[in-house]
């Protein structure tokens, strides 16, 4: 099987909720689940079929802005391609929704807005690598 590189991320108001929900309707497991000290969903990562999508608690602040559309993280190959596909998406247009930056958990990043309002993260993050 080919190596995933693009995953759906979604926010749920109950992203426990949700999680359940996949897990009883289609029969998603937990691959990786973080909760805050109130159990609400900081981030977690559901597999189905060795596939994950990728959701969590709609939270509003710099990380979501409240965001109630699709948005899609993609996995790249380097640090050198997150720079060039940064000055490449801001030259189209994007809006920045997350400046390029190196996060706490070790991803060279960044997030952008489509036309249409639609979330694009791409980073070094490989949710699927055996180091994550």
């Amino acid at each position: 099987m080919t190596h995933q590189m693009i995953i759906p991320t979604l926010r749920y108001e109950n992203a426990n909720d949700a999680i359940q929900w996949l897990a009883d309707a289609f029969g998603f497991s937990e691959h990786f689940v973080v909760r805050d000290d109130a159990g609400r969903v900081e981030h977690a990562q559901i597999e189905f079929n060795g596939s994950l999508v990728m959701l969590g608690d709609v939270r509003g602040n710099i990380h979501d802005h409240g965001h109630r559309h699709g948005s899609i993280s993609m996995t790249a190959t380097s640090a050198e391609q997150v720079d060039a596909l940064y000055a490449q998406a801001t030259t189209a247009g994007a809006t920045i929704i997350q400046p390029l930056e190196d996060t706490d958990y070790g991803s060279h990043a960044f997030t952008v807005a489509d036309y249409e309002g639609n979330h694009w993260h791409l980073g070094t993050y490989d949710p699927l690598s055996s180091d994550a």
